[in-house]
């Protein structure tokens, strides 16, 4: 009830917002909505019915479960903007346990004023979206059902202030950014350390679309600070109304103790093919790969740590307008065995089939 409760009171704000500012052109308000119900069969039928760690996106195997489901209040004027939305969902289970309470349920809660008249400048605080990665939490943005390896080890969302410009033909888009950590709405106990973050987004066409994102920063106690220094590059092509290609690139580098001069690395390619027979069939296959030989994003244990192929290949389907149904199968094979089956046994390999049904509003 008190979800509910904050909710109501933010969009009666948002509404009396509108209701008196007479110097605003054309202010809006909107409601909209996500709903993304899942069945995930994990072949090595976990005990705990959780697929492995470093999965965030349906994650619960052997039941009917929701992702992700959220309702979003949305204010806009020619000067000011404001969005906040409540979330529930294992997605929000997993990927928002290290924050406190309410603050579990926020998805996103954040606003924005223009600082220039005559160009689209922009200084947004609050909860926001990563800047990081082609793939977000709503699924029917996505070309696989299931996100990519690097998508679900970096962060999903961060909290922080992104200045922000837009060139006025929409082609380059610049940000920076000071933000709480990595995928951090609360800064970590004992941490006093500022993030940094870039972005640069080129679209020369509508057809291709270039980026390359930075993080820099200590995700840990300032007693044992470690900084890190994240890089993400992708590319979007789409080379006809039927095809597709999305290519990406990410490089970390974290110290190895405080003020070493030496560094883990890990890094993750990643390529997938959509294929498009007509408006409503949409097909793709995602090849991937990550290595993380020290355990800094993906721990282990094992002697060559987390070194690990993955394939898959999915079919979407749209009902309606509003109403997406996919299926995916994919295979995970590591170089060692890290993957935990239910005889307790361990095995290099890990596979899933998984189906959803997604509806927006």
């Amino acid at each position: 009830m008190k979800k509910l409760f904050l909710l109501a009171s933010a969009l009666a704000f948002f509404r009396t917002a509108q209701a008196q500012d007479s110097t605003a052109t054309a202010p809006s308000f909107s409601v909209s909505g996500y709903l993304e119900a899942y069945y995930n069969y994990d072949f090595n039928r976990p005990k705990t019915n959780t697929t492995p760690s470093f999965m965030y996106n349906f994650n619960r195997a052997g039941e009917v479960n929701l992702n992700l489901g959220f309702i979003k209040g949305a204010y806009s004027s020619d000067r000011v903007r404001a969005n906040l939305a409540l979330a529930v969902g294992t997605y929000m289970n997993a990927n928002y346990a290290a924050e406190p309470g309410v603050l579990r349920n926020i998805y996103e809660a954040n606003a924005g004023i223009k600082l220039a008249k005559k160009a689209n400048l922009w200084l947004d605080a609050g909860i926001m979206s990563s800047h990081i990665g082609f793939e977000s939490a709503i699924g029917k943005d996505n070309w696989t059902l299931t996100r990519s390896l690097v998508a679900e080890n970096s962060p999903y969302f961060e909290s922080g202030a992104k200045l922000n410009y837009t060139t006025d033909d929409g082609k380059l888009y610049l940000a920076a950014l000071y933000l709480n950590g990595w995928q951090r709405i609360q800064r970590v106990d004992g941490n006093t350390t500022p993030a940094f973050g870039t972005q640069v987004t080129y679209k020369p066409s509508a057809a291709v679309t270039l980026n390359y994102s930075t993080f820099i920063g200590n995700d840990k106690p300032d007693s044992v600070r470690q900084m890190r220094y994240y890089h993400n590059l992708y590319g979007i092509f789409q080379v006809n109304p039927q095809w597709g290609i999305t290519a990406g690139f990410d490089y970390g580098t974290e110290q190895k103790q405080k003020g070493s001069s030496s560094y883990n690395h890990w890094l993750v390619p990643v390529a997938i093919v959509r294929y498009s027979p007509s408006s409503k069939v949409n097909v793709a296959l995602r090849g991937e790969y990550f290595q993380d030989e020290k355990g800094v994003i993906i721990s282990t244990g094992s002697p060559a740590g987390f070194k690990t192929w993955g394939f898959s290949a999915n079919l979407d389907y749209a009902v309606m307008q509003n109403v997406l149904w996919r299926i995916e199968a994919r295979t995970l094979s590591g170089k060692d065995e890290i993957f935990t089956e239910r005889s307790g046994s361990t095995s290099k390999n890990n596979t899933f089939v998984t189906t959803s049904l997604a509806v927006s509003f």
